[in-house]
């Protein structure tokens, strides 16, 4: 049927009806509210796990200028806005949210600052070229001890996000003051977060098409199966459903594409291609492209070859240094990276090591990647391989804790195994099915999870 003849249909095949005022003005109430609400939400929320504040207007003011953005004056506006939404005045609200936005999409970059002066690669081919990549290592994928070291990933992911999601949002100070060391949960812990969401659609994709996999592979799983995100996601899907393809879904007036979104799901593009660095990054390079650019492409690679590397090599900090090594420190990720193991390597504890890249990266914003890459590297140099330490560390850091930890609790699950990880951690969260706020699945049970993600590494052989 031709568009042409849907729309005729339409007119000439339907009857006149007579609507009452209710009806005619319920619709549109609803929706204002809801765009209302939206808006205000963008200005001022608190993450709904740990009850921080945030505010995404500034985040994303502030991510243009960290890439060396030029913006004209907003100071007075950003405060203004505030006002307004303190005060609910949303026609005061959206206007001053459109200048705002005109004065970002009206920005350029400053050819001399110091993060124009870095490389950003382009391509996967680019960034392939230019990576030194280890040689594949054999992983029987249909033995048991696999099958067990993908079982400890997905528990090491599922403990970590439960833990950090009560503390994202916060210092290393602030945690210590009203924690103390964190070697337990500090609430309840449950498995509704956004930390498995993209895992899952990424999953899903690649059980179908495996090695085959496309950026528009895994756009329509988001679109399909995930009804919102937040910060880069939340805008690469609206780009999605309009139509928007990968790459270009990843950075079209998305200020956040540096932050942690492709870090924060690297480690399944390790799981489904274990003992293979090169391929778990082209994975990821792919998978992070939905919603991501530059150094926050590099974001998502570098966790998903820890994840990979995981399955062949024992000793964490080999693990951590040697991965490290394969991101340029022509990139600001693969500097970030470097700082922060240099900081660890000549500090006495993690809290010396983690303070020097606090104040390295004091400018960006707590969702950022380069901060969260740098909590990461200083939790596995500390953690020394045992679970609980790590774990500890890394909840007591701070910043996006929920998407550090999971992900490198899930590379210490793959390198150690399930023994490692105690009972009273995982049982909470796996008596019952995972409970997701995907469409679908909006439940998962444990076993299955694996086993789906079992089958997937056995179609990439």
């Amino acid at each position: 049927m031709k568009a042409w003849e849907l729309t005729r249909d339409l007119l000439r095949n339907t009857k006149p009806v007579v609507r009452s005022a209710e009806e005619q003005t319920w619709d549109a109430s609803a929706v204002m509210a809801a765009g209302d609400a939206m808006l205000a939400m963008f200005w001022k929320s608190n993450v709904p796990g740990s009850a921080a504040p945030e505010c995404l207007m500034a985040g994303a003011l502030q991510s243009l200028e960290s890439k060396g953005y030029v913006l004209a004056p907003y100071h007075d506006l950003l405060a203004d806005g505030l006002k307004a939404v303190d005060a609910a005045d949303f026609e005061q609200l959206y206007m001053i949210d459109m200048r705002l936005r005109a004065i970002m999409q009206a920005a350029k970059p400053d050819p001399e600052h110091a993060s124009q002066k870095t490389l950003r690669y382009q391509s996967w081919a680019e960034f392939d070229a230019a990576t030194h990549w280890p040689e594949d290592e054999a992983v029987d994928v249909a033995g048991a001890d696999f099958a067990d070291q993908t079982r400890a990933a997905w528990l090491g992911q599922l403990v970590g996000a439960a833990a950090g999601t009560a503390l994202e949002g916060y210092t290393a100070e602030n945690i210590a003051d009203v924690f103390g060391p964190i070697r337990d949960y500090v609430r309840e812990p449950n498995t509704y977060n956004d930390d498995i969401t993209f895992e899952l659609a990424f999953l899903e994709a690649y059980r179908e098409k495996g090695a085959a996999i496309t950026g528009a592979d895994i756009a329509a799983r988001w679109t399909g199966m995930i009804p919102m995100g937040w910060s880069a996601e939340g805008i690469a899907l609206n780009n999605i459903r309009r139509g928007i393809m990968p790459p270009v879904s990843g950075w079209l007036e998305n200020p956040f594409d540096e932050w942690i979104g492709g870090q924060m799901r690297g480690t399944i593009c390790g799981m489904v291609a274990p003992g293979r660095a090169r391929e778990a990054a082209r994975l990821a390079y792919i998978d992070a492209e939905v919603s991501a650019a530059g150094n926050g492409i590099l974001g998502e690679v570098f966790n998903a070859v820890l994840a990979a590397r995981a399955y062949t090599l024992s000793d964490t900090q080999d693990l951590l240094v040697s991965t490290c090594a394969l991101f340029s420190t022509a990139t600001e990720y693969g500097a970030v990276l470097a700082f922060a193991l240099d900081a660890c390597r000549n500090s006495p504890d993690w809290q010396t090591a983690w303070a020097k890249c606090d104040a390295e990266y004091i400018e960006y914003n707590w969702i950022h990647v380069y901060p969260n890459a740098a909590a990461q590297v200083v939790a596995l140099w500390f953690g020394e391989g045992d679970f609980d330490r790590t774990l500890e560390i890394i909840c007591g850091i701070g910043h996006d804790v929920d998407c550090n930890a999971a992900q490198m609790l899930c590379v210490l699950g793959i390198q150690k195994r399930s023994s490692v990880i105690a009972e009273r951690w995982y049982a909470p969260l796996i008596k019952d099915d995972i409970v997701t706020y995907m469409r679908r699945p909006a439940k998962i049970a444990f076993d299955d999870l694996v086993q789906q993600t079992l089958e997937a590494a056995a179609i990439g052989r």
